[in-house]
């Protein structure tokens, strides 16, 4: 049985050195080599892609199945309005504050005492942890990049604030870039095709349109028109009106589905910016979502997006910490929800049986 006390202890240093070590998204490099040199200093093997450190069980056996433990290392940027200083860990009251405490480096810190547990003891998996950057971006350096680089995976369990409650759906994310095209003209005269106008009926109709399939978790598929932007000089009927669409989609779609379908109702020219950022949905009976509700916590829907997006296996969304906590002036973890997190992802995962996939 892992000492909770001890392990909680080492985490919460871990996690005090890794805030004093700015870590903007895409400036990860100093926190990455800091990671690195910490799982090594303690007698355990790491790879390394970029700034994405991992950890592979020992004892791989390519007949068992895979589970990926994986939280980011990258923050956003502090934004206004910090009275303490963002890049120095400070406890009060059991609360430690620091910019990227609660989102995610309670979770990168958790699930690595985890992983060092559980890769102690005979399991009927592999196990993998991987800290990863670029997750505020969704960059393309960040897991994406490696994934191709890791064994088949058979479930991804991914480290953001939820307070230990299972997100087992996520919306993912599509942006369209709109343009209607008319033509130019002059105001006071009756020529040309107003751009705007003809932008404003499919304005109109991402504004009403419902798709036919809404998911009990995430509910119907969101559609936003976020940017319009048109017109030169106020005597000139305008050629071109463009206009973003944000689109937070829902387990019952792909992007592409949803992009096929927004095309043959609209008028404009619609080009997609992405189809990667996909919903991601796992079954209510998956062992690990079952072992959940075994401890009595509450299955739910998040609406904020995450690694999972990448993810093209079974995954679940769980850590400690809150969501609103996240992206805020005075940002901070409890001590208690990391050693909860520890204890828990330890109770989930000693001892899980899963599927090989096939």
């Amino acid at each position: 049985m892992t000492d909770l006390t001890q392990s909680t202890s080492e985490a919460i240093t871990l996690l005090s050195s890794m805030i004093s070590i700015p870590s903007v998204s895409r400036e990860e490099e100093k926190v990455a080599d800091f990671l690195q040199t910490y799982i090594e200093g303690i007698g355990i093997m790491t790879g390394r892609s970029g700034n994405n450190i991992w950890c592979i069980s020992p004892m791989f056996d390519m007949k068992k199945p895979t589970i990926l433990l994986n939280s980011h290392i990258d923050t956003v940027k502090p934004v206004n309005g910090w009275r303490k200083h963002p890049y120095t860990a400070k406890m009060e009251n059991g609360k430690l504050y620091g910019l990227g405490s609660n989102d995610a480096g309670a979770s990168v810190v958790s699930l690595f005492e985890a992983y060092r547990h559980l890769s102690a003891t005979e399991q009927a998996y592999n196990l993998i942890f991987l800290a990863s950057c670029e997750e505020e971006v969704s960059g393309k350096n960040g897991i994406e990049s490696v994934l191709p680089q890791l064994p088949p995976i058979a479930l991804g369990v991914v480290g953001e604030p939820t307070e230990m409650h299972p997100a087992i759906a996520e919306k993912g994310l599509m942006v369209l870039d709109v343009n209607a095209h008319g033509k130019a003209g002059h105001a006071a005269r009756n020529e040309g095709e107003n751009a705007i106008y003809k932008a404003l009926d499919d304005i109109q109709w991402f504004r009403e349109y419902r798709f036919s399939k809404e998911s009990p978790l995430l509910g119907p598929v969101k559609m936003s028109v976020t940017q319009v932007n048109a017109g030169t000089q106020h005597n000139v009927v305008p050629d071109l009106c463009t206009f973003v669409v944000d689109i937070r989609s829902n387990e019952c779609y792909s992007n592409e589905e949803l992009f096929s379908e927004i095309c043959s109702h609209i008028q404009s020219e619609a080009k997609a910016r992405s189809f990667r950022l996909n919903s991601s949905h796992i079954d209510m009976d998956h062992p690990f979502v079952k072992r959940t509700l075994e401890l009595g916590r509450t299955p739910f829907g998040s609406p904020t997006l995450s690694d999972q997006a990448l993810m093209k296996f079974p995954s679940v969304k769980i850590g400690p910490g809150k969501s609103s906590r996240s992206h805020t002036a005075d940002e901070y973890i409890l001590v208690s929800e990391i050693e909860e997190a520890i204890k828990m992802y330890i109770e989930i995962l000693d001892g899980l049986v899963l599927r090989m996939l096939t």
